[in-house]
């Protein structure tokens, strides 16, 4: 299974709790993609995404949240819990292109 690292979100408002990350994407290797395309790939189980905590090393790999309801939303899980450390990410550069 190939890995990449997320280092860059993209809320349409950045502040505000009720609105979905629409892209995750990696500003150092200059590429993003949509929620719908990482979901589509971490459920295929071909790739998988993590984010990484700098002050312990650790990486937190991100998985597909469900609920009754809802759209399927990404998220990181770290030490058996869901957590929402990719809200803390930068935003992804405008030179960051779109892989589908």
């Amino acid at each position: 299974m190939k890995e990449f690292e997320v280092n860059s979100i993209h809320k349409p408002n950045r502040n505000s709790s009720h609105e979905h990350i629409t892209h995750i994407g990696n500003n150092t290797g200059l590429w993003k993609m949509t929620r719908e395309t990482a979901i589509a790939r971490i459920d295929s189980k071909t790739e998988a995404y993590y984010t990484i905590d700098y002050t312990s090393g650790k990486r937190a790999y991100i998985g597909v949240v469900r609920s009754a309801g809802k759209l399927p939303y990404l998220r990181t899980y770290a030490d058996s819990k869901y957590n929402d450390n990719l809200l803390a990410l930068l935003e992804c550069s405008p030179s960051c292109k779109l892989v589908t």
